[in-house]
């Protein structure tokens, strides 16, 4: 038997014909957005995996390259109740999350009643997330990792599928908060957004100069989000992709004996099992939306760098040399690609 009728054997029809389903979605919600974001193929994709994949993504890039507009243009597409945090310095952890409110009830008496904030949605912008301090921040925590908020001791569950996205300008140092570690271990994805090509360029000055942008249609709903959310998670991995991952995320970590030697000096702290996960689940709904029956290692080398790069902590010696997590998570990746 072919290993790709072994792949359909464990899948089952139902699960083979999702897959199959979730493809020709995905080729729709890249059409649907091309009405208004001009190239950025790479970034709608990690964008797709992180939420199929039930996991949240941090955007980053200078101002001005519509990370902001995308995200809530890809909230169009899809029947999901979405919300926008302007995150600034004066937020208070309440203005997310909410807070109990004393009202006049029906019998004249006065009791306190929870109003939900913005946290309360499907789809949830964290608009500057840096720009708050880590109070606020912190605000995010128990919602990203647990899917739901403690107020004044009552917890009150989201709802499903809960997928947060946050944005952050790298270059703007003045009256910004750094992202506490335990706050970018919760993203599943750092996506660095870049300049458009010249061509793209181009085709945005003629978009956004012009007349009304155009109305996207819805085409994802809740159930159809949590039904493909499920439906990654049963792709097949085989052994030695897991063995991948595993080795992979402890060569980040200069204290393992599993590290090569040039990296000890340049990272300061490593990637934590969390990484692992995300390795695997990302490589499934890369799969899944590129029509594969079972995760191959292509899958897993295209998500390692956003899984990867806010993970690894480098160290003074590499600032000094130029080298970024980014880099040094590229030469780790190819070098175990190569021996494998």
């Amino acid at each position: 038997m072919s290993t790709t009728e072994q792949t359909h054997t464990q899948l089952g029809q139902d699960d083979v014909a999702g897959i199959d389903e979730l493809g020709k979605v995905f080729g729709q919600l890249k059409l649907e957005l091309a009405k208004t974001i001009v190239g950025q193929d790479d970034v709608i994709e990690r964008l797709a995996i992180c939420l199929f994949a039930r996991g949240h993504a941090l955007l980053m890039g200078v101002p001005g390259l519509a990370k902001t507009l995308l995200i809530s243009r890809l909230a169009q597409t899809m029947s999901l109740d979405f919300s926008r945090i302007q995150f600034t310095p004066d937020l208070m952890p309440m203005d997310i999350t909410g807070t109990d409110i004393l009202q006049d009830s029906g019998s004249g008496r006065r009791e306190f009643e929870f109003v939900k904030g913005p946290v309360f949605a499907n789809i949830v912008l964290a608009d500057e997330i840096n720009r708050a301090p880590a109070k606020t921040q912190a605000a995010m925590l128990e919602a990203m990792q647990e899917h739901r908020v403690t107020v004044v001791g009552k917890t009150f569950e989201l709802d499903q599928p809960f997928f947060v996205l946050a944005t952050q300008n790298p270059v703007e140092q003045e009256g910004t908060y750094p992202l506490p570690e335990a706050q970018l271990d919760r993203f599943m994805f750092l996506i660095e957004v870049d300049y458009p090509s010249r061509l793209e360029e181009i085709e945005i000055a003629k978009r956004t100069t012009g007349g009304a942008m155009a109305d996207l249609e819805s085409i994802l709903s809740g159930d159809a989000v949590s039904n493909f959310q499920r439906l990654v998670r049963r792709v097949p991995v085989p052994d030695h992709i897991y063995e991948f991952a595993v080795d992979l995320v402890r060569r980040t970590r200069p204290e393992s004996d599993d590290a090569p030697e040039w990296l000890k000096s340049l990272v300061g702290w490593g990637a934590g099992p969390r990484a692992v996960q995300y390795l695997v689940l990302g490589a499934k709904a890369r799969a899944a939306l590129h029509g594969s029956y079972m995760v191959r290692l292509e899958d897993i080398l295209e998500v390692a760098e956003p899984v990867l790069t806010h993970r690894v902590l480098t160290t003074f010696a590499a600032e000094s040399e130029g080298l970024r997590s980014r880099d040094i998570v590229k030469r780790l990746v190819d070098e175990l690609a190569k021996e494998t």
